[in-house]
């Protein structure tokens, strides 16, 4: 049974950093792609990176070069380090376990979700 559990949300000052990990189980996900979403209340969740099979990544407009996605094959886990974090950067993160090598196409299975809560 595939699960994933993210961790490293928190309550930080803007500026500051957190690094959220999704550690994934169930099996070898080294081929997939992963994502990080993130949803606020009332909003639609909406993508802020991937990192494909193939290592390529992609980050939404909002938070390019601030956060890094990366990955750890021999974990099952993806990273999301954000840094100089915004206000506008608060909402509950997830990762999503996709398909594709070049490219991320949404899956079915999520994680829980973690807060991450930016105050001005």
């Amino acid at each position: 049974q595939v699960q994933l559990v993210e961790s490293g949300g928190g309550l930080v000052q803007a500026g500051e950093s957190l690094r959220l990990s999704c550690v994934a189980s169930g099996g070898d996900f080294s081929i997939n792609s992963m994502g990080w979403y993130r949803q606020d209340p009332g909003k639609q969740r909406e993508l802020v990176a991937f990192i494909a099979g193939s290592g390529g990544t992609y980050y939404v407009d909002s938070v390019k070069g601030r956060f890094t996605i990366s990955r750890d094959n021999a974990r099952n886990t993806v990273y999301l380090q954000m840094n100089s974090l915004k206000p506008e950067d608060t909402a509950v993160y997830y990762c999503n376990l996709g398909t594709g090598w070049i490219s991320h196409v949404k899956g079915d299975y999520w994680g829980q979700g973690t807060q991450v809560t930016v105050s001005s």
